[in-house]
């Protein structure tokens, strides 16, 4: 009887994709909507995500246009971006919202180059929590053999391995797109 590790693949990719989720809101100084993804806007007294209110383009590299669905909208946007504290400031015109994305320090590109660290290594831990929780349950299978406990060990080992040279992967990449000036 094989161990069925699908349910184990499944989790460990979800750590994948928590991590890109999170890298996804971290700035890198050129203009990117995801760094808008959490913020939210009070729009006839409820609180709902920017972008089911008002479209989000980026005409230059360093620009984002927010363009309300309703005009009315508008002051609610602003004080939605400032209140997520994002660190830039919005301008409006009556019209549009316009979000310039200064050019990052160095110093500032290093502290979010330790951020990026310290979110793929949460990835790592949540990979090998899953890691353990699959050891536990392999151990506890009684139908296995001493052989196929061991291959089952094997193939959790490796799924690890894998996942956690994808999660160095996807941190490398933005780490380099944090340094490129």
């Amino acid at each position: 009887m094989a161990f069925d590790f699908s349910q184990t693949k499944e989790r460990m990719h979800g750590a994948q994709e928590a991590l890109k989720r999170e890298l996804a809101d971290i700035r890198t100084g050129r203009a990117n909507p995801n760094i808008l993804n959490r913020v939210e806007v009070e729009y006839y007294g409820a609180m709902v995500p920017l972008n089911q209110v008002a479209s989000i383009s980026v005409p230059e590299a360093r620009l984002l246009l927010i363009t309300p669905f309703d005009k009315t909208a508008l002051e609610a946007i602003v004080q939605g971006i400032n209140m997520a504290d994002l660190g830039l400031n919005p301008a409006s015109d009556g019209n549009i919202v316009r979000l310039a994305i200064p050019q990052m320090t160095e110093e500032r590109r290093k502290e979010l180059v330790k951020d990026v660290k310290a979110e793929a290594e949460k990835a790592k831990v949540a990979v090998r929590n899953v890691r353990r929780d699959v050891m536990d349950a392999i151990k506890k299978n009684d139908e296995m053999t001493e052989d196929e406990i061991h291959d089952a060990e094997d193939q959790a080992q490796k799924l690890t391995d894998q996942n956690t040279k994808a999660i160095d992967d996807i941190a490398s990449d933005k780490e380099a797109e944090l340094l490129k000036i």
